[in-house]
């Protein structure tokens, strides 16, 4: 079986076997409601955990931190609450993009940007065009993501290039079908954690976590802290990733 692809090592790039960490970020609601709190409030404790898992990443050496942010099933949530997420990006927009280009943390936003509001994207592109040097760790949110969605236009894509005679049906491969989608300049994830207890993948990554090691872990996502990051790493050197190979005898 092939193993998953690798992104070009950066300058300064260390050589840690958990390069590249995702996170299903689950259960702010459930941690208000808990606590007799609006979802808001915990959407606000949400966005505090967003700043310790970064600078956990920053300790543990983990050069790729993507993190589902709003799915594109989430669009069916309530109104109020949409709005209340939306508030809190551009606040996180607005305020964090400075701390995060000061600790060389490149921002990098995946998903359907057609959906946010024009605002939001300007936003975005400014923090991306602000961050795009730097090389300590690349942050990803998604945002309006999903994944099926993802390899459809990425299929859409690579129709038209056959069609127009750019690309012939015997050269399109794995690495080919890599190029078209969101995270064509990343490496596919080694580890996914997700909060809440919840064990499934809500439609995140599905073609990059081909051979990703899954970690559930009940805490919700506010509590989440740089000391939870760190036993999920020590959990995740403790295994053997063999890519569909045999144990060695």
């Amino acid at each position: 079986m092939t193993p998953p692809k690798t992104a070009s090592v950066q300058a300064g790039q260390t050589d840690s076997p958990l390069m590249h960490l995702a996170i299903i970020m689950d259960g702010n609601g459930r941690w208000a409601q808990a606590r007799g709190l609006p979802r808001t409030a915990g959407h606000q404790q949400g966005a505090e955990a967003v700043r310790r898992a970064v600078k956990g990443a920053i300790k543990q050496d983990i050069r790729y931190l993507t993190l589902y942010g709003f799915s594109s099933e989430n669009w069916s949530r309530p109104e109020q609450e949409i709005r209340d997420l939306m508030g809190l990006l551009r606040i996180y927009l607005r305020r964090e993009i400075k701390a995060l280009d000061k600790e060389g943390v490149r921002f990098k936003v995946i998903g359907d940007r057609q959906r946010l509001a024009p605002d939001i994207v300007d936003l975005i592109d400014e923090a991306e065009q602000q961050t795009a040097s730097n090389e300590r760790l690349v942050l990803t949110i998604a945002l309006s993501y999903g994944s099926r969605a993802e390899m459809v236009g990425a299929v859409r894509k690579i129709a038209e290039e056959t069609a127009s005679g750019h690309l012939r049906p015997d050269e399109i491969t794995e690495t080919v079908i890599d190029r078209y989608l969101y995270t064509a300049e990343l490496p596919d994830p080694d580890l996914l954690i997700r909060t809440s207890g919840e064990q499934r993948i809500s439609n995140f990554l599905l073609w990059q976590m081909a051979y990703t090691e899954f970690l559930f872990i009940d805490i919700h996502w506010p509590e989440f802290s740089e000391s939870v990051m760190a036993d999920a790493v020590e959990n995740f050197l403790a295994r053997d990733r063999r890519y569909g190979a045999t144990t060695p005898a």
